[in-house]
């Protein structure tokens, strides 16, 4: 999809999978690091435990499918030759603060004078314009700020932050789709773009077209933390239940996805557990408004006795004959043991001989006729590109490179 672009990586931890992504559908990524490699390999778990700049696991995830080189912006050679570099590119991304770049004189405006196709992306904190532009913030503050965390946890405790990087990841994937959409502007109309992209806008695109934004900006209620129950509309409901070997994702369905509550109450009165379900009705007619809150916990409280007898696998098979809906909470080692993503090719094994190993990989999480090229190349070494692309393709010679390297600008 991308085969024949290129694209300069100046992102750190905020926008590494923006990078990644484009890789995966066929573009030629250059990973810049500063001399000596990026901050981010230090950034664990590490194979095997042992920390080591070529063995994070961070490091690996979220720079398959790109070449790497070592380059020092902070030196007016080091720019000199990031300009070479951009003139041969397509797009260039990067996460520094805003401003940083503009004070290298590589901002915007300067490298459209030198590639005046170049689509630039910057992924900050909170955007290149507002009060807030300048003020430093990580994951978990862009995750704050936004609203999410105020939506997760338990009634009357603090809330709750999501596990990882989701707002790095969240900005990243909006990056990644306005990066091509400016590049087939550029295709169009022949421009230039400059993408800006906020991380803390990013997170709050989780919850800014949903019921509860809308309910605020409309009713001024806020949305509720409501632990392991969601509410749509009527009672809130549990929707994760433990089972015999784990936990499942299941709520009592109603209406027009009640469909398959029947075949479940059949199977539990077959093993004496049902209570009064029978006595409830025709659960496809049931309006859940009309559900009082005492009502639903009754029943799941009879539906989680039964749950706990049998395993995630019984459950989600007997559901899904019935058309029912119900489903695993997987854990790790569930997802990369699954028919489905077996079926669809999904994991793709890339080989890393420095470590001796083949590991798996995520591979593209769509399909299309002229399906995006998958996971092919594992994560660069330190600089190991940096002959591959300032001699062979800048058309600098080895006694340069050597030059570059004592001066501490590769």
């Amino acid at each position: 999809m991308l085969r024949g672009y290129r694209v300069l990586d100046l992102t750190d931890e905020k926008g590494l999978l923006c990078g990644a992504i484009l890789g995966d559908m066929g573009a030629d990524v250059i990973k810049v690091e500063r001399p000596g490699g990026d901050p981010c390999r230090s950034l664990g778990s590490f194979y095997h435990d042992v920390p080591h700049p070529e063995q994070s696991l961070f490091w690996f995830a979220y720079n398959t499918n790109k070449r790497g080189i070592t380059l020092s912006l902070e030196t007016a050679d080091g720019r000199e030759l990031f300009k070479k570099l951009a003139r041969t590119a397509d797009i260039v991304i990067e996460s520094y603060r805003p401003g940083y770049l503009d004070g290298l004189g590589l901002g915007y405006e300067e490298l459209r004078g030198v590639n005046p196709r170049l689509v630039l992306t910057s992924i900050t904190a909170f955007g290149q314009t507002g009060p807030y532009k300048d003020l430093l913030a990580y994951d978990l503050q862009a995750q704050a700020m936004s609203g999410v965390v105020s939506m997760c946890g338990w009634p009357g405790e603090a809330p709750l932050a999501w596990s990882g990087f989701q707002a790095y990841l969240q900005a990243s994937v909006h990056a990644a789709v306005g990066t091509t959409t400016a590049l087939y502007h550029r295709e169009v109309n022949g421009e230039s773009q400059h993408v800006d992209v906020s991380i803390r806008d990013a997170a709050l695109w989780l919850t800014a077209p949903t019921p509860w934004a809308i309910r605020w900006r409309e009713l001024g209620v806020d949305a509720e933390r409501l632990g392991a129950r969601v509410r749509f509309f009527g009672p809130a409901q549990r929707n994760i239940f433990p089972c015999k070997d784990g936990f499942i994702n299941w709520r009592v369905w109603v209406g027009q996805l009640g469909r398959g509550m029947g075949h479940l109450i059949e199977w539990m009165e077959e093993e004496g557990l049902a209570g009064d379900l029978k006595e409830a009705g025709d659960w496809t007619r049931m309006d859940v408004t009309q559900i009082t809150q005492e009502q639903i916990e009754h029943w799941e409280s009879i539906f989680a006795a039964f749950f706990v007898k049998h395993t995630k696998r019984e459950l989600q098979e007997r559901a899904a004959r019935s058309n029912g809906i119900l489903f695993p909470v997987s854990t790790m080692a569930d997802a990369l043991d699954n028919p489905q993503l077996e079926a669809r090719e999904y994991f793709v094994e890339v080989e890393h001989p420095e470590i001796d190993a083949t590991l798996k990989y995520p591979g593209a999480p769509f399909r299309s006729s002229q399906a995006p090229d998958h996971v092919k190349r594992r994560a660069p070494f330190i600089g190991e590109h940096n002959e591959e692309i300032y001699v062979g393709e800048l058309g600098l010679t080895r006694e340069d490179l050597l030059v570059l390297k004592q001066g501490h600008i590769i």
